[in-house]
């Protein structure tokens, strides 16, 4: 667990289910992450289960749960992301749209930076987002990452343009 100023960042669990049914079907999540079939509590299960849950176990990281630490009110996802068409970790981050704006994406993704920079002593961590995503771009680049090029990432099948970050840790 990881916990800085105004949130408690923690592994996700089974009992995430509904939350991830909620996130994953926002607006935003679907038009700059895409769609994860998340139809229902069984399905987001299986998401759970072949995405965070599969992480932990396959290379010790994965996306956590970011939750306000004075009420225990979950607000969205960061962490980081194996993916098989990068070299490096990917630093992921997803929040309900009603707490997107305050600053908690940031805070989320300095604290979970730091600790599996260190922990896994992770040289590189990348980032990669959708073009027109400009608020990630913007976050990305306010974390210290520096844009390297374009690069395809598979969506539902489909090769689109993104943008690919990368920062280097000492």
């Amino acid at each position: 667990m990881i916990t800085t100023e105004r949130l408690t960042i923690s592994r996700l669990s089974d009992k995430d289910a509904p939350f991830i049914y909620t996130l994953v079907n926002e607006p935003s999540f679907l038009r700059f992450i895409g769609d994860k079939q998340v139809s229902d509590k069984a399905s987001a299960l299986l998401y759970l289960h072949h995405g965070p849950l599969a992480s932990y176990r396959e290379f010790g990281y994965g996306l956590y749960r970011v939750s306000l630490t004075r009420s225990n009110i979950t607000i969205g996802i960061c962490g980081l992301v194996k993916r098989e068409f990068l070299i490096h970790p990917d630093v992921g981050f997803a929040f309900l749209s009603q707490y997107c704006g305050k600053g908690y994406a940031y805070e989320a993704a300095v604290a979970v930076l730091e600790y599996e920079a260190k922990r896994n002593d992770l040289a590189v961590i990348s980032a990669i987002t959708d073009c027109d995503n400009q608020s990630s771009v913007n976050l990305l680049e306010r974390l210290g990452f520096n844009k390297i090029n374009g690069v395809q990432r598979p969506n539902c099948g489909v090769f689109e343009p993104a943008h690919y970050f990368e920062r280097h840790f000492c």
